[in-house]
């Protein structure tokens, strides 16, 4: 929901400054945390008007007329709404509307969103929808244009394509900030016209390019990518990846998502080098809606790199001022100055952060924890339902994998599943085989994945291995939440729970699923696109707690394993995955067979 331009209020926040007008609304006696000078000033008034701050300072009494709201602030300390500079909302599960409704009581007013995901399923059309409800909101919610759709071609189909030609239409809507992740890293360092092209758009058009960057060799391909002009790069997991971002003049985005805890070792960057943190920025990436629900969202990233000793005041300033320069609104959000959205949250501890009230371009939002305000369900277009299409109904036969001609046993390529980390291993494994079929290996803790096809209805099904996951039941986790294709990726141990799971999410129109023994355990329906639900974020929260616990039940070990699961089709990230077209190594960007 847009409101005037600072340049457009400016005669009225000039006639509320100099007491000429009276203020809609004045915060009084806090204590001002300013992110410009890192000082946290007591004692401080902050008159609003027509969404933005008119006036900040010691006595803001001139400004209250008879029509002005007084909102006590009482020592509280006052600090900028939080913004998350990097995030994925198909990742909660929900849309856009559904996620501000989650994460404005934890005092997240500014959001800068990548719909990459919905973008393999339905393409441009289907960004649009996100972005025209992310113009629909009562917070600050930038979009990005998906950059690679699909991430890797050559080695996986998408549902639909991205071209130059899109980036250039979508960056002439209102709401877009800039490209998305760039995660085709060799393809800019070997100057893929493709990639080159969509960031030269986006910088003719003045906006920022997202980076992605994986890989742990910092040599040509790092300065040959950071050369081609990605301004920013939340993928690195130790403290070299972010200084020599930092130092490369990139922005070092440090990520605490669901199940991406990214931030404790780059912050020593910080807290051990003494790198200046003006460059670094938080956020989250990836957060399921039991996070947004149960833990928080920025406010939980805040806390978290306060307790990884950085100055709490230091922790902010990565969470608001730093995002807004870096995206080029730091005259609109960011701080607590004049003329910027009033987005201000009242707390009465900073290293801790409760989140006691929330004000959005001036008005009060949340308190304690609950919404004051509604924001209606959003109806999203027929075409984004029914997405799922399997062209068949599958048996525990397409799971089979045949081994060799005459082996006994096999040495078979495994992805390996790494706990709260992006990456996976390329791990090996000696398989028996039986009846001319590759066994999994239940005590090694080997079972199967297969990648179903589904969005052309090809019928198509393959099947590798993967370890990490701790099952020792017989039991199937089917997701159509297959980053970044977004096809259906089912992990089992044993085939017919596996046909069984992938055939229910084809019915209920994409999800998440866990069968055992040929029992449901649970599903969270996402009939957006497969991707999102159209219920409530609390009742999607509950749904995919069930599903965690099933997958507990079933003796996973892993923390969030789901979000692991979501990720074992994402062929820009190293070392090993799964595609539409085999077994795929990231670290060589090429097609591999199943056996050694």
């Amino acid at each position: 929901m847009s409101i005037p331009s600072w340049s457009e209020l400016a005669p009225q926040l000039v006639d509320v400054a100099m007491g000429r007008r009276s203020a809609d609304s004045v915060v009084r006696n806090g204590q001002w945390v300013n992110v410009h000078t890192g000082e946290i000033i007591a004692g401080i008034d902050v008159a609003i008007s027509g969404g933005r701050i008119a006036y900040v300072g010691a006595d803001a009494s001139h400004t209250i007329g008879e029509e002005t709201s007084v909102i006590e602030a009482n020592g509280r300390y006052m600090v900028p709404g939080l913004c998350d500079a990097h995030m994925h909302v198909e990742s909660g599960m929900i849309t856009v509307s559904e996620f501000a409704r989650a994460v404005i009581p934890h005092g997240t007013t500014s959001m800068f969103i990548d719909p990459h995901e919905i973008a393999n399923v339905l393409g441009l059309r289907g960004v649009r929808v996100m972005h025209d409800d992310a113009a629909s909101l009562p917070i600050n919610v930038q979009v990005q244009v998906p950059s690679c759709v699909p991430s890797a071609p050559g080695l996986e189909n998408a549902g639909a394509e991205i071209t130059v030609e899109d980036v250039r239409e979508a960056l002439t809507w209102p709401q877009i900030c800039g490209l998305g992740e760039m995660m085709n890293f060799p393809g800019v360092a070997m100057g893929d016209a493709k990639m080159l092209g969509e960031i030269a758009a986006t910088q003719d058009a003045g906006k920022t390019v997202g980076g992605h960057f994986p890989a742990l060799d910092l040599g040509h391909m790092f300065h040959g990518y950071v050369a081609g002009g990605p301004a920013d790069d939340h993928e690195g997991t130790r403290k070299e990846d972010a200084i020599a971002r930092a130092r490369q003049g990139m922005r070092p985005m440090l990520r605490l998502g669901s199940a991406w805890h990214d931030v404790a070792e780059q912050v020593k960057a910080i807290t051990e080098d003494g790198i200046d943190p003006r460059s670094f920025i938080l956020c989250t990436d990836d957060c399921h809606s039991g996070t947004l629900v149960n833990d928080g969202h920025m406010n939980r990233v805040v806390r978290h790199a306060i307790a990884q000793g950085l100055k709490p005041i230091t922790a902010i300033q990565m969470a608001t001022l730093n995002t807004a320069q870096h995206f080029g609104m730091d005259r609109d959000i960011g701080s607590i100055t004049p003329g910027r959205r009033a987005d201000i949250i009242l707390t009465s501890d900073l290293p801790s952060l409760p989140i006691e009230t929330v004000i959005a371009q001036g008005v009060v939002v949340a308190e304690n924890g609950e919404l004051l305000i509604d924001i209606p369900p959003v109806n999203y277009p027929d075409f984004c339902i029914n997405t799922v299409k399997l062209g068949k109904t599958l048996t525990a036969a397409d799971f089979d994998i045949p081994a060799p001609s005459g082996a006994n046993e096999v040495r078979a390529r495994v992805i390996g599943v790494i706990e709260n980390q992006a990456p996976t291993k390329a791990l090996e494994a000696s398989l028996p085989v039986e009846d001319g079929l590759v066994q999994m290996d239940g005590k090694a803790d080997v079972c199967q994945i297969a990648l179903v096809e589904r969005h052309r209805a090809t019928g198509g099904v393959v099947n590798g291995f993967v370890s990490g996951f701790g099952y020792n039941k017989p039991c199937a986790v089917a997701s159509t939440v297959a980053h970044d294709s977004h096809h259906m990726i089912v992990v089992g141990t044993n085939k017919e729970d596996m046909a069984a799971a992938a055939n229910h999410l084809g019915v209920v129109g994409g999800g998440v699923t866990v069968f055992s023994e040929g029992k449901e355990l649970a599903t969270v329906e996402l009939a957006i696109a497969g991707l999102m639900s159209v219920e409530r974020a609390e009742i999607v929260a509950a749904k995919a707690m069930k599903m965690v616990e099933a997958m507990v039940a079933c003796g996973c070990t892993l923390n969030n394993a789901y979000m692991q699961h979501s990720l074992l089709g994402l062929v820009v990230i190293p070392e090993i995955r799964i595609s539409d077209m085999g077994i795929i190594d990231v670290t060589k960007f090429e097609k591999v067979d199943l056996f050694l």
